[in-house]
């Protein structure tokens, strides 16, 4: 085959690859350009790289897809670790809520039980106190005055101290700023960081000190109306043994002994009671006696014309006996007696003129003289200050007055002495 003429400007001229088949006598060629080539050989690399990533991933296929199921199963352990994680948080919320719940439920009980007995402490000693204001008379010191309301506070009921439970368990203690009573107002601001639980006994803590509190001043209210009752139970037995007039015998001794035995706290409030009570007692027994005793003023506001003793005799101008006292008075004024007693004498009696004459028990005795005129009957039963005459001048007598006369066991006794006691209990009865 000839090679073409070559240009000597342009130089060599590249001619196409061409392919030649000769068989026998039969000859063919190809001619073939270079962009065919290029296809070509693209073709079959292509072909080998097919070749061989198909053969790889048959052979790395049982690697990758071990790879991925090992992946899917750490990614499957991993959230079952963390729901179990949740589940045991969860169930650690629950038992602390349940425990919180116990624990308040324990708590509220408690609160109850105590409002219960000072409930029935207050019912118990509501006319107890209401006997003790009556008869001793004397108000409590000023710093126990206050708690003459106690129970306003203590008016926590079950509904409350239940509706609080609920609520702030129900929302999982989150609603303990509710202030269902006026209690919870005592407790401290809550902070910040305090949570429902810590706000939740706070307030318990508050109602406790306040039921405390109100439980004190309880004790402390019978213990001061019990020293006020012996107090005036000393005053008139002091008075009544310093004018020489009889007493109880057995008041203000304390012939006693035995072992000291502490007391149980639960035991203070019945103590303190019956010690109020036995007050009271010794109270009303001097009371009843001294009332007994003709302490009263027969003419109140009149003056004296002729005390008790040795005096001139207004009509015979000698040295006499004085067997009482005589009060001015008007004829016509009210004559009243001066203590309980049953009329043993009424009617016209030599000097004493229009006389009534009272026995009080005990050997004393009363002597209303110089009436105009008797309103009573023997046997009739007398209270103080009940009317048994007016006063006059019958009898014996200068000018309308009263003659006033106490005798025990048919002795007279000078009136002042017991007016003097009278005057000094008369705040006490």
């Amino acid at each position: 085959m000839n090679v073409a003429s070559q240009s000597t400007v342009f130089g060599r001229r590249n001619e196409p690859h061409t392919v030649i088949i000769a068989r026998g006598n039969e000859i063919r060629h190809f001619t073939i350009r270079p962009w065919v080539a290029a296809f070509c050989g693209s073709a079959l690399a292509a072909m080998a790289i097919g070749y061989l990533l198909a053969t790889s991933y048959l052979v790395l296929r049982d690697d990758l897809i071990g790879a991925t199921t090992a992946r899917q199963a750490r990614m499957q352990q991993a959230y079952e670790d963390r729901i179990s994680a949740l589940r045991a948080q969860v169930d650690r919320i629950t038992s602390r809520q349940l425990l919180d719940q116990q624990l308040m439920e324990t708590k509220v009980g408690e609160l109850l039980e105590r409002q219960t007995q000072l409930s029935l402490r207050h019912g118990r000693i509501g006319p107890l106190l209401e006997r003790a204001e009556s008869d001793v008379g004397t108000p409590p010191a000023a710093g126990i005055s206050a708690s003459a309301k106690p129970d306003k506070r203590a008016e926590v009921t079950d509904a409350a101290l239940q509706a609080y439970a609920t609520a702030s368990l129900g929302a999982n203690l989150g609603a303990g700023d509710a202030k269902p009573f006026s209690l919870w107002s005592t407790r401290s601001d809550p902070l910040p960081s305090d949570t429902a639980a810590d706000r939740a006994d706070r307030l318990f803590v508050s109602i406790n000190a306040a039921l405390k509190a109100i439980e004190s001043q309880q004790l402390t209210r019978i213990a001061t109306l019990a020293d006020n009752a012996y107090k005036n139970a000393d005053a008139i037995s002091q008075a009544l043994e310093a004018a020489g007039l009889p007493v109880d015998g057995d008041f203000g001794k304390s012939d006693t002994g035995g072992p000291l035995i502490p007391l149980d706290s639960s035991m203070t409030f019945d103590s303190k009671v019956r010690e109020l009570d036995e007050a009271l007692d010794a109270l009303d027994r001097l009371k009843t006696e001294a009332q007994r005793l003709p302490l009263a003023n027969p003419a109140p506001g009149r003056s004296v014309t002729s005390p008790f003793g040795v005096r001139t005799d207004p009509l015979l101008g000698t040295a006499a006996l004085h067997s009482g006292m005589d009060f001015r008075a008007p004829t016509g004024m009210p004559a009243k007696v001066t203590a309980p007693g049953v009329v043993v004498k009424a009617g016209w009696n030599g000097g004493y003129g229009r006389m009534v004459e009272v026995d009080h028990g005990n050997g004393f005795a009363t002597r209303y003289g110089h009436l105009s005129k008797i309103d009573v009957t023997v046997g009739k039963r007398l209270n103080a200050g009940d009317v048994i005459g007016k006063t006059g001048s019958s009898g014996r007598s200068t000018g309308p007055h009263l003659h006033y006369e106490i005798r025990h066991h048919g002795e007279a006794i000078d009136p002042l002495r017991f007016l003097r006691v009278g005057k000094k209990v008369a705040r006490y009865l």
